[in-house]
């Protein structure tokens, strides 16, 4: 396979052109010839005009590659090694929605020809690939696998918005169905990976590997949520004694805060799917969630109290909410928790304004119902600096002065202003 994609023998496809799929598919395409899949054409039609619509990656990251953009499925039947990068969220019952990633399976399986390879980087729960996903390539295709057609599993790493850990940078964990499948993938990806590459034992292990990286900081910034309601209640500040504990060499570096996104505040829910199935239940890792679902409606209970605690008669007060995508500086609006921030202040019967220089007004509307307002149009009497924007950061207390109410509330979710305001009834967690 590795010999026919360097000869130009052989094309490779990339399904789901996200923020995955699309770095992936560039990349690629310095290499090989490249067909780019995407089921939404107002997607594909900006990529095609080297715009990325994750605001990822800039217009020269599309320059000199040897790439076709397409939302015609027939296309796939030219391409022989597949990549598979398609979301997998959870429902509203925390459970695995594997629709996106069972419906692009069928779809593909209709076009894998023999000798074709197929290769998932969507995070799944361990034996997922087997179990769900390759039944339904043979059942589609009318092809055996390991016989007629071999798969593997490589998951992403990407961080969105992370200019440092970049794809071709992170070290990739690949796995096969069989050896020859495992080296061949693994040749693949070494084309484009500097760091290098990690050959799993198995596909069940590197589905592990990779939903335990956000299990693990789940659980981790759990912790620093949960230690921050306790030093609350002690009238300590929590990244003051975050700054002397990390002093120690082996103290590991977390902070409190909300956790959203595709990945960390989705990927556990998967791992204790299958350990439910499996007889057990995961006690840490539904903990850990638990913990960080309730941190928007916890915050917003603190807005209230300060509130309360200046004298404001709730009913009067108006809020303004700084940011509303999952994380600093990305566009992202999914699984967003500042969206529970927002929904238990609106409970209260407080009027909330929301900002937010990344994210779209029509995605925001569409996914949230809510409509963000272009400029701050104050005077508030308190602001929730929900994500810390680089615009945000930047700022001083006097440019929010321009549009808060005299010893307004300052909530500072990330603690960036910290030391920094001193004339509005400062809270961080």
């Amino acid at each position: 396979m590795i010999d026919k994609l360097k000869k130009g023998e052989a094309k490779i496809s990339v399904t789901g052109l996200g923020y995955v799929g699309l770095p992936i598919a560039l990349e690629l395409a310095r290499h090989f010839p490249v067909i780019g899949f995407d089921i939404r054409e107002d997607r594909v039609a900006m990529m095609r005009q080297g715009i990325d619509p994750s605001k990822e990656l800039p217009p020269e990251a599309f320059e000199g590659r040897n790439i076709e953009f397409t939302s015609d499925a027939r296309r796939l039947s030219e391409a022989h090694f597949h990549i598979v990068a398609v979301p997998t969220p959870i429902d509203e019952h925390n459970l695995p929605d594997l629709e996106p990633l069972l419906s692009a399976t069928e779809t593909l399986a209709r076009y894998i020809k023999k000798g074709d390879y197929v290769v998932f980087e969507s995070t799944v729960y361990p034996g997922c690939t087997e179990e769900e996903c390759i039944p339904v390539l043979e059942k589609h295709s009318s092809l055996t696998l390991n016989k007629d057609f071999k798969v593997g599993y490589s998951p992403e790493r990407i961080n969105p918005g992370d200019t440092l850990h970049t794809l071709t940078k992170v070290t990739k964990v690949v796995s096969g169905s069989d050896e020859e499948a495992l080296e061949n993938i693994a040749a693949v990806y070494e084309t484009i990976i500097e760091a290098g590459i990690h050959r799993a034992s198995s596909i069940k292990v590197a589905e592990a590997a990779k939903i335990i990286e956000n299990t693990q900081r789940d659980i981790n910034i759990a912790f620093m949520n949960e230690l921050s309601i306790i030093f609350s209640r002690m009238g300590i500040n929590t990244y003051e004694v975050l700054e002397a504990a990390g002093t120690k060499w082996n103290f590991l570096k977390f902070t409190p805060g909300l956790v959203g996104g595709h990945c960390i505040g989705v990927d556990p829910y998967y791992l204790t799917y299958k350990a439910r199935e499996l007889g057990y239940h995961a006690q840490i890792i539904t903990s850990g969630r638990f913990i960080n679902d309730s941190m928007g409606g916890y915050i917003a209970k603190q807005v209230v109290k300060k509130l309360i605690a200046t004298g404001k008669v709730l009913q009067d007060a108006r809020i303004l909410v700084m940011g509303i995508t999952f994380k600093e500086n990305v566009s992202d609006i999914r699984n967003s928790k500042v969206v529970d921030i927002i929904r238990e202040l609106e409970s209260y019967g407080l009027h909330t304004d929301v900002v937010d220089p990344y994210a779209e007004p029509p995605q925001v509307m569409e996914e949230y119902g809510l409509q963000l307002k272009e400029a701050p149009e104050g005077p508030y009497d308190a602001v929730v600096v929900a994500v810390s924007h680089k615009p945000y950061s930047e700022m001083e207390e006097k440019d929010f002065a321009a549009f808060l109410n005299e010893g307004a509330v300052f909530a500072d979710v990330k603690g960036i202003f910290r030391n920094k305001i001193k004339n509005f009834a400062y809270w961080s967690l």
